[in-house]
């Protein structure tokens, strides 16, 4: 099999010399090209001196005929996705050597009784290719889904250190569980490898040692011994900034169709109330205060004004402009905010406190979208919290990211963390007088800002939003 690798970095160089010194029993492996932009790399630098064909741009492998397999070892997935839609369909693509990574192990244990010195020869190939080969995390797993073996990378992203992994089920040091994932949202790797008795591809929901939830794209491949299967070798690509990214998108695109539906509805729906408040004003006038016709009068008068009020949230919600920058003092824009507020949050008894960080870079941004986001937010608290309680707003600023921090926390009665992951959707609300709209209005304007909103709340003990916006705002 004729191989190009792209990246001439030292994983370039560590497998010119794999594919030299080892022997092939499956198939044998030649390398015919190198790619790297830098003419310093030393697998680039190797490659010339065994007269290979070199070159600095990948893109001039995809002429070649004589390439069977693109092996791309930069670690940079734009790369590999790139090479996946270039190459001919004739030709393969792995990225960091995979297939050789689990024909080689297999070969290893297989021969690990006999030869002693063949021992320590495939653990220091193992050991080369779980650690410096696979950027991915990557576990070895019985068939009592115990951890035999488990990467420095995996070791890292959970926390623990390998005495503490080694010999634990990865269900327990994985999910957190004491049994072995089951169900449609969670298939077991493993079971379905034994199964089917091949290789198999799935997606988890890992905890990390914070209790963070992690998205991984797992690929299993099986570790046989005489045609029975021994084990498994598991690779976890995460995939969190991805589902995050694809999520983000989802609901933009659900926020801009339903604002183009709630535009045209509102417009339709505003003057027939207008028509409907006029002509019950001056029927009020025209009728005596005591008499019963009054009162109904007063009534559809009200409820005109409420549905009035929605269709003004529909207009809000679909409008959607895009922010007028300019620079501006977010502690002046909080502190009005709570001038603004107060006598709503006087009205239940609901103390405010504030502890606004000194000197905060000013920042560009639009001062009426922004607080009209904290009037959302602080009127939300004062709704959701008893006579007695406290809202509390806080600034910060973090320099690495260079972004603003305002956080709005109350003491109320909390949010679920099923009622979490709708409380952006449009329309969606728990309040009988709600619209569902002003949150989702409020996670428009923060991404209209470049900025993020997140929320931190348990069921009886409040509830914490963070608004983070960038100090440059958006170009």
């Amino acid at each position: 099999m004729n191989i190009a690798i792209v990246g001439g970095g030292t994983r370039c160089l560590y497998l010119l010399d794999f594919i030299k010194k080892h022997k092939f029993n499956i198939f044998k492996p030649s390398v015919v090209a190198v790619a790297d932009p830098k003419d310093t790399a030393l697998g680039l630098i190797k490659a010339k001196e065994l007269g290979l064909f070199v070159t600095n741009d990948y893109n001039e492998l995809f002429a070649r005929d004589d390439i069977e397999l693109i092996v791309e070892l930069t670690g940079d997935m734009d790369i590999y996705n790139d090479i996946l839609a270039k190459k001919k369909k004739s030709v393969r693509a792995m990225a960091h050597t995979t297939a050789i990574l689990f024909w080689e192990i297999d070969d290893a244990y297989k021969k690990a009784d006999d030869f002693e010195s063949q021992l320590t020869e495939k653990e220091n190939i193992y050991e080369v290719l779980m650690n410096q080969f696979i950027q991915e995390e990557a576990m070895v797993i019985d068939t009592n889904y115990r951890v035999l073996d488990i990467n420095e990378a995996m070791l890292n992203k959970l926390g623990l250190k390998a005495e503490e992994a080694l010999g634990q089920y990865c269900y327990k040091i994985g999910h957190h569980q004491d049994q072995p994932c089951s169900g449609e949202n969670h298939p077991c790797p493993l079971a379905e490898i034994y199964e089917k008795n091949r290789p198999c591809m799935t997606t988890h929901t890992h905890l990390d040692q914070n209790g963070n939830e992690i998205y991984y794209a797992i690929s299993c491949y099986p570790l046989a011994n005489n045609h029975e299967i021994n084990g498994v070798i598991e690779i976890m690509r995460d995939i969190t900034q991805e589902i995050k990214i694809q999520k983000a998108h989802m609901q933009q695109e659900k926020l801009i169709s339903i604002g183009r539906l709630s535009a045209g509805i509102a417009h339709e729906i505003n003057n027939p109330l207008t028509t409907i408040m006029t002509s019950s004003m001056m029927l009020q006038e025209e009728v005596a205060p005591d008499e019963e016709i009054s009162k109904e009068l007063a009534v559809i008068s009200a409820e005109a004004q409420r549905c009035r009020k929605i269709v003004q949230n529909l207009l809000d919600f679909a409008r959607q402009t895009k922010p007028m920058q300019k620079l501006q003092d977010i502690n002046a824009i909080v502190r009005d905010n709570i001038y603004l507020t107060k006598k709503q949050a006087e009205f239940k008894d609901v103390y405010v406190d504030s502890s606004l960080a000194d000197d905060l870079p000013r920042i560009y941004i639009d001062k009426e979208q922004i607080q009209q986001i904290l009037i959302n937010l602080t009127l939300n608290a004062v709704e959701a919290t008893d006579s007695g309680g406290w809202i509390t707003f806080t600034t910060s600023y973090d320099p690495s990211a260079d972004e603003i921090l305002i956080t709005v926390s109350d003491t109320g009665s909390g949010i679920s963390s099923e009622n979490q992951e709708k409380i952006f959707d449009p329309f969606y609300t728990t309040r009988e007088d709600g619209t569902g709209l002003g949150l989702s209005i409020t996670h428009s304007i923060v991404e209209q800002h470049g900025g993020r909103i997140e929320i931190d709340s348990r069921p009886g003990h409040g509830s914490r939003f963070t608004v983070s916006l960038p100090v440059g705002g958006v170009p």
